[in-house]
């Protein structure tokens, strides 16, 4: 088969895979086929050939090598819910998981200001992290050597926000971190258009934009998730290198390479960018929701190449 056919070939197969799991869903809520159907995204994936591997299988007869072809492309991950009322995630299959308790309770922003002058500054805001539902269907594809494995296990939460008060809402103890101390340190945007800091990643950020906020929520989010040993309550989500397969370092904000957004609520896009986001109008009239709840799907890149004899001895 042609490695040019292959991309093609691939992505024919996760549009067919996906469009059989489109179902209507409410105005505001998210469903599992939708978020399937959006995986089917040539942006997001940037399947790209960049290599060889050679493998060597020795028997007792003579050794012999073979190879494969190497790829790198893009997978979603994580799904990441940021949302206003606690219990009320707009996926609507995973609100069950994370409800209200007695250390988690409400949401909603702060108003500041008098009389026809109130302005929201200070948000808080719930997040939960899962595995993207897509990811089996590129652990399927991976079985004939074009697709890497996830990293991710499908519909596993990695993190609800309502179990992790201590540090959710308390802000303990990252409030006292170099990177919450240090103005310029470890924030998303850039000089003149900052959004905000990723430390404390807690759920309290000063921001007067919704979606702003909100994208640095998510933000905060990932790079713990995509960490070991964080001082939160949740599920790493990482994997091993080995012979052929090179799954991706922790997020950096700012650093696509590292891992890219794919906004799915509110205004479904096709695309995957890291934040800030391109194509945003400068009102961000077409992507502030009204009820205060954001979804965005989380790709990272992968690298791989099937195995084809025991021993790895040559990767370009």
């Amino acid at each position: 088969m042609s490695h040019r056919r292959t991309p093609i070939l691939l992505f024919a197969a996760l549009t067919l895979l996906v469009s059989a799991s489109i179902v209507p869903r409410s105005a505001r809520a998210i469903d599992t086929g939708t978020i399937v159907a959006s995986a089917a995204s040539w942006n997001c994936l940037d399947y790209k050939v960049t290599g060889v591997c050679v493998w060597l299988t020795c028997t007792p007869f003579g050794c012999y090598t073979q190879t494969s072809v190497k790829v790198r492309h893009y997978m979603p991950d994580l799904v990441v819910s940021v949302y206003q009322q606690t219990g009320d995630n707009p996926w609507s299959v995973i609100s069950p998981l994370a409800p209200s308790n007695a250390t988690a309770q409400a949401g909603g922003n702060q108003t500041e200001g008098r009389a026809g002058r109130d302005h929201r500054n200070v948000r808080f805001k719930n997040a939960d992290a899962v595995g993207h539902p897509a990811a089996a269907g590129f652990d399927l594809l991976s079985s004939v050597g074009y697709t890497c494995d996830s990293a991710a296990t499908p519909m596993q939460p990695y993190f609800l926000s309502v179990f992790d008060s201590l540090a959710w809402r308390g802000g303990v103890p990252e409030s006292g971190y170099p990177e919450a101390l240090t103005p310029g340190m470890r924030e998303v945007g850039s000089t003149g258009d900052i959004w905000g800091n990723v430390y404390p990643r807690s759920g309290f950020i000063n921001q007067a934009n919704d979606y702003k906020a909100a994208a640095v929520i998510a933000q905060r989010v990932a790079d713990f998730v995509t960490r070991e040993g964080q001082p939160h309550v949740y599920t790493p989500l990482n994997a091993s290198p080995r012979a052929g397969y090179w799954p991706p370092d922790p997020i950096t904000e700012g650093d696509a390479s590292t891992g890219k957004w794919q906004r799915l609520q509110p205004d479904r896009t096709q695309s995957c960018s890291a934040f800030p986001d391109r194509g945003i109008t400068a009102s961000f009239s077409d992507v502030l929701a009204d009820d205060g709840d954001y979804v965005w799907a989380l790709w990272r890149p992968y690298e791989c190449c099937q195995r084809r004899g025991q021993e790895l001895i040559f990767a370009s």
